[in-house]
């Protein structure tokens, strides 16, 4: 079954996946806590506060904010959608470069997101797998 991206079925289907995995996958070495502002969300409020947290060695993707985060990253929906859930780095390098991403805080923290989650048979799994949750 599909659900929109960030949506609370979403978000709960999600952690159902990692919960799955847990302890299978390698742990994350870097430490990255970044904040996302989603914007232009087809539905609720059209607004979304969602993070990104490594500092357990574990990806945790929430909602909700952190504090004292190493950078926030504003984008509309459709974009983080790409980026995040479906996992189109294409589009994230032309959302940046045309301004659809304004990132306050540390931009290395963000840039080391790509290389940071290890790329092995666990992780590529959980990444199709919520890939194939998202409408």
């Amino acid at each position: 079954m599909t659900h929109e991206f960030l949506s609370d079925e979403w978000m709960q289907a999600a952690r159902e996946i990692r919960a799955k995995y847990e302890g299978q996958a390698p742990k994350i070495p870097a430490v990255i806590r970044i904040n996302q502002v989603i914007t232009e969300v087809p539905f609720g409020a059209g607004e979304i506060k969602s993070f990104v947290d490594t500092s357990s060695g574990d990806m945790q993707m929430d909602l909700g904010e952190l504090e004292n985060p190493d950078a926030t990253v504003t984008t509309d929906w459709a974009t983080a959608r790409a980026m995040f859930a479906l996992g189109d780095q294409a589009a994230a390098m032309q959302a940046f470069m045309s301004g659809k991403i304004k990132v306050q805080g540390d931009m290395m923290k963000i840039m080391s997101m790509q290389t940071a989650v290890p790329q092995t048979d666990i992780t590529l799994k959980i990444a199709e797998e919520i890939k194939a949750i998202t409408k």
